[in-house]
């Protein structure tokens, strides 16, 4: 049987803490491990937390093969697959800005839910094409969205396969026309992921159960692009003694700060195991 390809897939943000150490074992356990940097946003992301990232895997005892992909280097990939995308017809531009998304949420009486808040109420959606081309003909930025209900009528009904869960039905209520393109960079988290998968040839992945909404999306956006479909596993959080997800801002439980205090990756793993 061959084996399964994971990849650990942080974002240079902060130093790695527990909750990463347990996921990048999590992956290193359940195939061969590929390292990805995911460091589209220049506006928080950092180089020195990079070096920090290989720092803290390499005293795990991580290995990975090279080279790692680092997604900053590859924007003309998603760029790419957000023409073919544009070409399909399941994408619009958005003018809104976030306060105006918020305004019009609270009007309708939409209580915010899913792991990105409220659901995008469809405002740009139902704009006239002719004012779509005005508006981008005079320049007004734009984030592209994906119409999430064409983009299924293109498909048809999908599922996807999680580890814990078995066979999940695509349902795109949990997240709406979700952001494929920001202003900013010219793509986005679930595009970029999407892309990475496939082009690297991943055919596990292992996550946590935060994200677990978000494979509807990567699902879907695999059945437009015409890549091949992974299995999925979305692993329980680690949390601290308070029940509480841990974080890079919580300087005691990073991998640095745990290093310098003398402890060893096996006591690290010993106590990662004790939370699974």
């Amino acid at each position: 049987m061959t084996p399964a390809i994971t990849r650990f897939a942080p974002s240079p943000t902060g130093r790695l803490h527990l909750g990463h150490a347990a996921s990048a074992w999590f992956a290193a356990e359940r195939g061969r491990l590929l390292l990805r940097i995911e460091d589209i946003d220049s506006s928080r992301c950092r180089p020195e937390w990079t070096e920090g990232i290989l720092e803290d895997l390499a005293w795990l005892g991580l290995t990975w093969p090279e080279p790692v992909r680092r997604q900053s280097e590859h924007l003309e990939d998603y760029r790419s697959a957000l023409r073919r995308l544009d070409v399909l017809g399941v994408l619009y531009p958005c003018f809104c800005t976030r306060k105006e998304i918020e305004d019009e949420v609270r009007r309708a009486g939409v209580a915010p839910h899913g792991m990105e808040g409220p659901v995008y109420p469809g405002t740009c959606r139902r704009l006239d094409p002719a004012e779509r081309e005005d508006r981008l003909a005079a320049g007004h930025e734009a984030s592209w969205r994906l119409d999430a209900a064409e983009a299924l009528r293109v498909t048809g009904p999908l599922t996807w396969w999680d580890g814990r869960q078995g066979r999940v039905a695509v349902r795109m209520d949990c997240l709406g026309d979700v952001v494929v393109s920001r202003k900013d960079i010219g793509t986005s988290y679930h595009l970029a992921v999407t892309v990475d998968d496939a082009l690297q040839g991943v055919t596990l992945v292992t996550r946590g159960e935060d994200l677990f909404d978000s494979t509807h999306v990567h699902r879907l956006l695999q059945a437009l692009l015409g890549f091949p479909e992974p299995a999925y596993h979305h692993h329980r959080l680690l949390l601290d003694e308070n029940g509480k997800r841990f974080a890079k801002r919580d300087k005691s439980c990073t991998l640095q700060s745990l290093r310098e205090a003398g402890v060893t990756p096996q006591e690290v793993r010993e106590r990662v195991r004790l939370a699974e």
